[in-house]
């Protein structure tokens, strides 16, 4: 018997353990470090905040205030957002690990590597265990110097979430000599026709949805844009019978007035509304995730996002695989209310029946958790010892919004105290 407690009190920490570091959220930590709060701060306006609580392991090597100052005054948030990314390494490194470095030096992959602008070996960051006890921080590309180095740590969630701090930016000059144009220089039409949604586009521009969408791009615009595939689909509907007006709600609808990119939406909770809301109907999308894939739900139809065009700060577009239908023009109508009930004559109540027995309910599903995402194999290029450089599209599971870690912990909590009680009774 007390084995049997042992094991699963075992158990029970492991679970904990597990639910503690899945609900590590890198904005909440480093507000306890008033030091970092200019870094905490670029971490939420570029969004990086959300692909890092999406993801696992990772260790976030961050810089003291003042650090960045010389980038943040020169340099656009599109090219911050990369530098930052540059120290978002996707493996696990605490002080006992930078110390016992295999050979000595490391390339680690950092998030800068997801996005596919990275060359060579840009995307990576070298980790050298220099003499001294030093440990030693630079970029990737052959040449570089190892000017940054280890400082202190900051919080370890053991084996999924590190922060630590780092004396200096890693900030390699192929970054910061190849900025981004700024958002309103972008051509969106070139953009969705070279990723082959030509028809798309096209109605962008015979609709006038075009100028909405540019003149909301400067704040934050995201475009999930339907290939030309989907306009040919056996079960796409014909826009030709729309109205013009509701022709224009389903291409606003397929956009949202703020910049979202994928690591958001494997974070978005709920429902997030679109340019087509107003304030008669929602137009409003559900978010889905489940392993590598994220999914809109508009309430008749599903659509999966296929690819990124283009993620940069504030602009964001994706290609999906169908057209996104608002159930404010294609849901069912809502069955009519029930009238009263029609008068009758009074007549003599029939006799009473005897109690028929109440049907058994039928027991609920069991709720299942989608399977974890499966690892992804490195770029070419990186060594063997370092991390697995994953796509841009790769997250670790959210569920869905089917199951919540809290339910799960309340079954857990709730079975194992029931046996340590029944064991102490005895």
């Amino acid at each position: 018997m007390a084995a049997s407690s042992l094991t699963l009190l075992s158990l029970l920490a492991i679970v904990l353990l597990s639910a503690s570091a899945s609900a590590s959220n890198i904005t909440e930590i480093l507000s306890g470090f008033p030091e970092y709060s200019e870094f905490n701060d670029l971490l939420s306006q570029t969004k990086l905040a959300d692909e890092i609580n999406s993801r696992e392991p990772v260790t976030v090597c961050v810089l003291p205030n003042g650090a960045l100052s010389s980038f943040t005054g020169k340099y656009p948030l599109s090219v911050i957002k990369n530098i930052l990314a540059l120290h978002v390494l996707l493996d696990y490194f605490d002080a006992p690990k930078l110390h016992k470095i295999s050979e000595g030096s490391v390339l680690s992959t950092t998030l800068y590597q997801t996005t596919g602008n990275a060359a060579g070996n840009l995307g990576f960051v070298n980790i050298t265990d220099l003499r001294g006890g030093k440990v030693g921080f630079g970029s990737g590309v052959p040449g570089s110097p190892l000017d940054s180095t280890f400082t202190k740590s900051v919080k370890q969630v053991p084996y999924n979430l590190s922060v630590i701090e780092v004396s200096k930016a890693i900030a390699p000059s192929a970054v910061l000599t190849a900025p981004a144009p700024s958002a309103s220089a972008v051509n969106i039409t070139a953009l969705l026709e070279k990723a082959g949604c030509k028809t798309f586009a096209s109605l962008l521009v015979s609709t006038g949805v075009l100028k909405v969408y540019q003149s909301a791009v400067d704040k934050g615009l995201t475009i999930f844009a339907p290939n030309d595939e989907a306009f040919k689909a056996e079960d796409a509907p014909d826009l030709s019978k729309l109205s013009n007006a509701e022709v224009v709600s389903v291409l606003q609808y397929h956009a949202l007035a703020s910049y979202t990119p994928i690591g958001t939406l494997k974070q978005t909770k709920g429902t997030i509304t679109t340019l087509a809301t107003n304030g008669a109907a929602k137009y409003d999308l559900g978010v889905r995730t489940a392993g590598d894939s994220v999914s809109l739900d508009t309430g008749v139809d599903s659509s999966r996002i296929a690819s990124t065009v283009l993620d940069s700060t504030p602009l964001c577009i994706f290609t999906v695989d169908s057209l996104l239908l608002p159930v404010e023009l294609f849901g069912k109508a809502p069955a009519p209310a029930p009238g009263p009930a029609p008068e009758t004559s009074p007549s003599p109540s029939p006799a009473p029946a005897a109690d028929a027995p109440a049907p058994e309910s039928a027991a609920s599903p069991a709720p299942v958790l989608s399977p974890p995402a499966p690892p992804t194999s490195s770029p070419a290029g990186s060594p063997s010892e370092g991390p697995t450089a994953d796509s841009q599209n790769s997250t670790s599971d959210n569920g869905g919004g089917v199951v919540e870690a809290p339910a799960v912990m309340k079954m857990v909590l709730t079975v194992s105290a029931s046996v340590v009680a029944c064991i102490f009774l005895s």
